[in-house]
């Protein structure tokens, strides 16, 4: 896993200078995206004495590290994935912590005509239909699956199409820029839309079908499969993630007074 580390230098964050107790948690390009994470770690470090290092993955990616037992908890957004982790005993259990929703993005003058269709399906058939740049993750991330089960829906299979269809092996923000330089169209989550800073001549052109809704959720590793972990810390973290202050500081993180992410741990 040494490679992995090396290529997320850049984005692990934590400070090995820290006095305190540390742990690793793998999270998804489009939570880190989003800018939630420089909100709530320095307030997880002053209350709890706990550096948590961040490892910004696609959900695929941070399914493997907690299999592999490189980190102490995930914090992933992809139900069917996160369940099979568990069904094969990589995770103690699975907490749901906020969620905010997918969106369409596609260049203002909508030449798929995906504004107003009546569901998230329809505007996959129209951008299959007219042929229309479409950038996908292609990365196994929860933004990725999401996306191919949305085309099964439409009874299309990504596989077979054209030049049209371009998969980029991404994270959410390095897509987000390659569709902007195209004016193609695109599936990101909102929070990640909202904290983009190079939206060129593209803008959200639809939301709101329920099939939409992008739980993420917080799974420990098991110790049983791995004895290392920090299973201690990983459960003094999910207290603190579905603390009421926790709450707070994930319903009030808002970018052009608009709300990212909706608290609703149990």
């Amino acid at each position: 896993m040494k490679q992995v580390f090396a290529t997320l230098a850049a984005v692990i964050i934590g400070t090995a200078a820290f006095a305190g107790d540390s742990m690793k948690m793998a999270v998804t390009t489009s939570f880190y995206n989003s800018g939630l994470a420089d909100i709530l770690l320095p307030e997880i470090q002053k209350d709890l004495d706990l550096d948590v290092q961040l490892l910004v993955v696609g959900t695929g990616q941070a399914l493997k590290l907690g299999r592999a037992g490189d980190v102490d908890a995930i914090l992933v957004h992809s139900r069917k994935a996160e369940d099979k982790f568990l069904a094969e005993g990589y995770g103690t259990h699975r907490r749901e912590i906020m969620y905010n929703d997918f969106v369409f993005i596609g260049p203002k003058d909508d030449p798929a005509g995906i504004r107003g269709v009546p569901t998230a399906v329809n505007a996959l058939q129209n951008i299959s239909d007219k042929g229309a740049a479409f950038v996908s993750r292609g990365d196994d991330s929860g933004t990725h699956k999401k996306e191919l089960s949305l085309w099964g829906s439409a009874e299309l299979d990504a596989k077979g199409f054209g030049g049209w269809y371009n998969a980029v092996g991404a994270g959410m923000g390095a897509s987000l820029n390659t569709a902007a330089g195209m004016g193609a169209y695109i599936m990101s989550d909102r929070a990640s839309w909202l904290n983009f800073g190079n939206k060129g001549d593209l803008e959200l052109l639809y939301a709101g079908d329920p099939v939409l809704f992008n739980q993420y959720a917080y799974l420990p590793i098991n110790p049983a499969k791995h004895s290392h972990v920090k299973t201690d810390l990983a459960a003094k973290l999910e207290g603190w993630l579905v603390s009421d202050k926790a709450k707070e500081l994930i319903n009030t993180y808002k970018i052009n007074g608009e709300t990212l992410f909706v608290f609703n741990a149990e």
